[in-house]
């Protein structure tokens, strides 16, 4: 019985293995033959060139034609005539849903700079200068100085320039809302030009776009060049959730992520009338998904970074359909069946030894809820006479008529232990949806929403030295803080209890597995921590052991967007 088994094994294991060969031998077939039409928009023109003659010069029998197009035809030219458009967001925006499929190739970003040796530096990167008060001090000369662009009483001019390209101004404009961009002490001049300005200038204040600003030799920010750091919400100060500033890599997948003003941001979209199924056409945007990246440079766009360009190559996939194996081909493979089938054997007889010598130990592997502990519906402790909110937080109403308000047993099964916690001061109004805490393990972090509106008239200090408390109680000893209610009646009609908040839970399972369908990958190490038994269960602490890129994803993805 058990040889037929592994025999069977053997069998399929080979087949997948020949599928695999024959599979390997098409995509390495390095002659791509036939000819593609490229219409490009005027912006998106050279850069589509330095794409077709690169491509063509390693592919010598294809011919890829680049047509100039203007008026926003691009559509129409590839409803008549077949083949791809290359189109900024702004030209794409004017199809009017005429291209039924598009991919993000390349992106447009424009950047504020300034002088790494200005005195006031850290408190730029503190603070951060909104978009309303870029808008200031480029509409109104008397707004042009560091210390009103910081709300503080240092007086140090603001040498504002401006790169002389039409897509900076463009951006900037709708970035800023302002109704001129050339009032008194502004100086436009070309990209190289900008740079060493501000290099030179601690007081200077640049707008250009994020490719000038490189080092092509180690592809890092310039010397003496710092990015400002953009305060979008307008509070004051730059948040956990809008610092990306830090570095290159940090600042690109914010970029993506959607961290970045998206007036700042354009995208280079390839589109089609039809998801391409021409071979040829498809080896040409996989190539440009892949080694074309390094043109975009030199085109004055940035590359996509990795993540992001795997996402668009997933638009790609779909299941391989294969040739039948010539008669020649499985004549000449019998001799090596037969010697793959006698060492799969027996290697099915050595695994069988090992299963029998694991066996011994499956009581305690078992009994080990490090390894197999499952998270699900009722693994989450759901106490009743509590309000409980979409964010993961719970609200109490005690005898004096204050209430106390935590953070939920779902999410602490999902974060795992809990190192340290960020509070607000007693005294703190904090509205309902707003910010409640921070809550960190390992230097990765979330921030928690709050339930309810009011003031906050106590904090749980034994969080301060022992933030696991949220973790082994977070309905008793975890509580975060008690408020002074300000809007109790009407708030408590968005919140769940018990019952309905159980049921509730089933649906927040499904969008928590999604989420890590989506965020990560089959095949990789991080998906077996997910799924560890048959049916998908999940894994207790399954957010744990994942980095600080899965937690911001976390954050944007499943805990804001419920907010």
């Amino acid at each position: 019985m058990k040889t037929r088994i592994f025999l069977f094994i053997a069998l399929f294991l080979l087949s997948c293995s020949i599928a695999d060969s024959k599979e390997a031998e098409i995509r390495n077939n390095p002659s791509v033959k036939g000819s593609i039409n490229v219409f490009a928009s005027p912006e998106t023109y050279n850069l589509a060139m330095k794409w077709a003659s690169e491509y063509c010069r390693l592919n010598t029998k294809l011919k890829i034609n680049v047509i100039k197009s203007g008026d926003n035809n691009v559509a129409g030219l590839m409803n008549k005539d077949g083949g791809l458009g290359f189109v900024t967001e702004e030209y794409y925006a004017g199809l009017s849903n005429q291209s039924n499929w598009k991919v993000v190739v390349g992106r447009d970003v424009i950047v504020p700079v300034m002088n790494a040796s200005n005195p006031l530096l850290d408190e730029v990167y503190r603070k951060g200068i909104s978009p309303e008060t870029f808008a200031r001090i480029l509409e109104n000369p008397e707004n042009q100085d560091w210390g009103k662009l910081l709300g503080s009483s240092r007086n140090s001019p603001v040498h504002i320039l401006i790169a002389n390209e039409a897509s900076v101004k463009t951006g900037l404009s709708n970035f800023t809302k302002a109704t001129q961009l050339k009032a008194g002490g502004i100086t436009e001049v070309n990209g190289q030009d900008l740079i060493s300005a501000v290099q030179k200038d601690p007081y200077a204040l640049g707008f250009c776009r994020l490719t000038q600003i490189i080092d092509p030799n180690n592809q890092n920010i310039v010397a003496n060049i710092k990015l400002v750091p953009i305060d979008r919400n307008g509070n004051g100060k730059i948040d956990y959730m809008e610092n990306i500033y830090d570095n290159l890599q940090a600042f690109s997948r914010g970029v993506w992520i959607g961290k970045y003003p998206k007036a700042l941001s354009g995208t280079i979209y390839t589109v089609s009338s039809v998801k391409p199924k021409n071979e040829a056409e498809v080896a040409f945007l996989k190539w440009i998904l892949a080694d074309g990246q390094q043109y975009l440079s030199s085109n004055g766009y940035s590359d996509l970074v990795y993540n992001e360009r795997q996402s668009q190559l997933e638009k790609f996939d779909e299941p391989a359909v294969y040739a039948s194996v010539p008669i020649h081909t499985v004549t000449s493979l019998l001799g090596i069946i037969l010697f793959i089938l006698v060492i799969i054997i027996m290697a099915g007889v050595v695994v069988e030894i090992v299963i029998r010598s694991l066996r011994n130990h499956k009581k305690s592997f078992v009994n080990d809820n490090s390894v197999l502990r499952a998270f699900d519906e009722n693994s989450v402790n759901i106490p009743k006479g509590l309000y409980f909110d979409k964010t993961h937080t719970w609200a109490y109403m005690k005898k004096d008529g204050t209430v106390k308000i935590g953070i939920d047993d779902f999410l602490q099964h999902v974060t795992g232990t809990i190192t340290r916690i960020e509070m607000k001061d007693i005294g703190d109004i904090i509205k309902k949806g707003e910010r409640l805490t921070t809550i960190i393990r390992k230097g990765k972090q979330l921030n928690i929403y709050s339930p309810v509106s009011g003031t906050i008239t106590a904090q749980n200090r034994n969080l301060i030295s022992d933030s696991s408390l949220i973790n082994s109680s977070p309905y008793s000893d975890g509580w975060v803080y008690v408020i002074e209610p300000s809007n109790w009646i009407r708030e408590i009609q968005f919140l769940n209890m018990a019952e309905k908040y159980k049921a509730w839970l089933t649906e927040e399972f499904t969008r928590l597995k999604d989420f890590f369908a989506t965020v990560i990958k089959p095949n990789t190490q991080g998906y077996a921590t997910i799924a560890f038994q048959d049916g998908g269960a999940l894994k207790d602490s399954v957010l744990a052991d994942f980095g600080s890129e899965i937690w911001e994803d976390f954050q944007t993805k499943f805990i804001d967007k419920v907010r």
